[in-house]
């Protein structure tokens, strides 16, 4: 079964919170389906090559603090345009100007609190997959109801 695979972060803010298994929720219930799913602790390495594309930012070196301070949730979800339903799903980046229904805007109210971390595309989603997870860790598998939600 091959269908697209994206990355969440349930990012410590969320975690302090009590909200990964909402956050998890809501995304399944959009028909998404879990192929992988760890509880971890972030390490400075890790968090340095996930955030690479910030290095030099003025915000660089609090992204990296901020993912290391807290155990997270990584998931993998897959489906028909995973990445953009998550992204929906998810809302803008600040949750003040995401719209009403999604995670961020239900759950946050500041950009550096926002919950969730989602891949950005497709590719984004294959690299930041490959950095949290092994292809052994994943699991692709049938529902039942994804005929009623799938088409084809």
């Amino acid at each position: 079964m091959a269908a697209e695979r994206t990355l969440v972060l349930v990012k410590p803010d969320a975690m302090q919170r009590g909200l990964a298994g909402t956050i998890l929720e809501r995304l399944e219930r959009r028909g998404l389906r879990l192929v992988g799913l760890k509880l971890m602790q972030v390490d400075d390495a890790l968090a340095r090559q996930h955030y690479g594309e910030h290095e030099g930012k003025p915000f660089y070196a609090g992204l990296v603090e901020y993912i290391t301070s807290s155990p997270i949730v990584a998931a993998v979800f897959e489906g028909t345009a995973a990445t953009a339903a998550v992204r929906v799903s998810v809302g803008v980046t600040n949750p003040a100007e995401a719209a009403a229904g999604t995670i961020r805007a239900d759950f946050g109210l500041e950009v550096g609190r926002n919950l969730v971390h989602a891949s950005d595309s497709p590719e984004s989603g294959e690299r930041e997959v490959a950095l949290f997870f092994t292809a052994a860790e994943l699991i692709s598998w049938p529902r039942d109801t994804d005929r009623w939600i799938f088409e084809g």
